[in-house]
């Protein structure tokens, strides 16, 4: 049963914020990993949760994978969708998005930024030197 195998997919708090950013278009998996705050393999994990379900579908360029809803071909897909545009509305839900935008303005991959300056270190003339 199709309709069942979406709500199997949307049982899950992270999946259901996953959804929420993807409803804005399509996202870098970096991206969502940094909005979420959680491990790559559990976003992963998520991920691969939801295209298994039929909600998402990925993309290869390079390195990265950006992440998008799958087009809804059926008219259960299509009302679900139109119903987590509606539904998803919580203060998580709202925060995620500024988030992700925020992210996105600053420029692409947080997650692959943010390990950029971890990496490097303040040498003892107080010049940043790459470890």
């Amino acid at each position: 049963m199709i309709v069942e195998t979406y709500f199997k997919g949307l049982a899950d708090g992270n999946r259901l914020r996953i959804i929420n950013l993807l409803l804005n278009g399509e996202v870098c998996g970096c991206d969502i990993q940094y909005v979420l705050g959680a491990p790559q393999s559990n976003v992963s994990r998520h991920l691969t949760y939801l295209k298994r379900s039929g909600l998402v579908l990925d993309r290869k360029a390079g390195y990265r994978v950006y992440y998008r809803l799958a087009d809804p071909h059926s008219p259960q897909h299509k009302n679900l969708i139109f119903f987590l545009r509606n539904s998803l509305s919580d203060a998580v839900f709202v925060s995620d998005v500024k988030k992700l935008k925020k992210a996105i303005k600053d420029g692409a991959c947080r997650v692959s930024q943010g390990r950029r300056v971890a990496t490097s270190a303040i040498s003892s003339a107080g010049q940043e030197v790459r470890q």
